[in-house]
């Protein structure tokens, strides 16, 4: 079963918003789904405590308390929420597990070049066959400069851009009830769920 990794070591860029909801989606397609977290505030675990028992269910992917994270239940579609400033041992882990490789990344230039070092390493991984790598563009409105410089930007390290989600109070909402927009009403998050479509695809191929 794939093991998708959410990273990026700059925090704020909302690894934790894409990793609630490839599981949402996952869980949403009728697959068995653990949710990981190896981030110190535990953003995914709070939002699964969150979550209504009558949405689809996600599980806790234990990932242990030792150097290793441990693997997760086999069977299982699995998603890892990671750390601000991964790095070292505990990112080589981290990737070592990975079938897929999703970064959340702002359209901002000092975003960009914060990330630039990891994103080399990451296209180093891709080359090697190691895992799939693609790039999500958050909070981005794609009709601005900035949008542009953002795929002019990833397209030179050779790492796709799978697609780009809005900067919208949605996920902001649905969060505070452990919800993605895989559970509620599609008229509700139409804009939103269209956002999703190449990102799905992604995860599905």
């Amino acid at each position: 079963m794939p093991v998708v990794v959410i990273a990026n070591p700059k925090g704020g860029v909302g690894k934790s918003t894409l990793a609630t909801h490839v599981a949402g989606y996952w869980a949403r397609k009728g697959h068995a789904v653990v949710l990981g977290d190896v981030d110190r505030q535990q953003s995914a675990c709070l939002w699964l405590g969150l979550r209504p028992p009558q949405a689809r269910p996600i599980a806790l992917w234990d990932t242990g308390d030792g150097d290793a994270i441990a693997k997760p239940p086999k069977g299982s579609h699995a998603v890892l929420d990671t750390p601000a400033g991964l790095h070292g041992w505990r990112l080589s882990d981290a990737l070592k597990l990975a079938d897929k490789i999703i970064v959340p990344l702002q359209a901002s230039i000092f975003d960009i070049y914060a990330t630039r070092d990891f994103l080399d390493q990451l296209a180093t991984h891709r080359r090697a066959g190691h895992a799939q790598v693609g790039i999500v563009g958050m909070r981005v409105d794609e009709r601005t400069r900035s949008a542009e410089q953002l795929h002019h930007f990833v397209d030179g390290l050779g790492l796709p851009v799978l697609g780009t989600l809005r900067d919208t109070q949605n996920y902001v909402h649905l969060a505070a009830h452990g919800l993605t927009v895989f559970d509620v009403t599609p008229g509700r998050v139409a804009r939103d769920l269209e956002q999703w479509d190449p990102i799905t695809a992604w995860l599905e191929a």
